[in-house]
């Protein structure tokens, strides 16, 4: 008899599959284990990692410290995807190897521009007057 999972079940084993693989992502960089000089000389962060639902599937995104030679980094990676690919199997008991996918993480950019957009004049204004009306009620 087959054992059905809860929606709820399956997204939480995706997220924690995600949290492994990064982890060891993590690991794996830190060691120096990929013999790559690009590698070597940049210290790379593994932001998240998005599993699709059936774990075949996982979107790196990355951001080298202090985001220098963010593209030669991701290149990097990218033509190590194999060795990085075996390696996570081996380490992570799931049926199939999860497929890697590295992006830069953008993340950082985006949430800068906002705070800076967040702070312009008329915004701060327009966004102090909300904040009055909103005590005032």
């Amino acid at each position: 008899m087959r054992h059905n999972d809860s929606n709820e079940d399956r997204s939480v084993r995706v997220l924690r599959v995600g949290e492994q693989v990064r982890h060891i992502l993590s690991e794996i960089l830190q060691r120096g284990d990929v013999h790559d000089d690009v590698l070597a000389k940049h210290m790379v962060s593994i932001t998240e990692v998005r599993m699709s639902p059936d774990l075949r599937h996982a979107t790196v995104f990355v951001k080298p410290l202090l985001g220098k030679d963010e593209e030669a980094v991701i290149k990097a990676l990218r033509t190590n995807t194999a060795y990085l690919q075996r390696e996570v199997a081996h380490r992570v008991k799931m049926k199939y190897a999860a497929k890697l996918k590295f992006l830069a993480d953008e993340s950082f950019e985006e949430a800068s521009h906002i705070d800076q957009l967040l702070r312009a004049p008329g915004v701060a204004r327009d966004l102090g007057e909300d904040a009055a009306d909103e005590a005032e009620s």
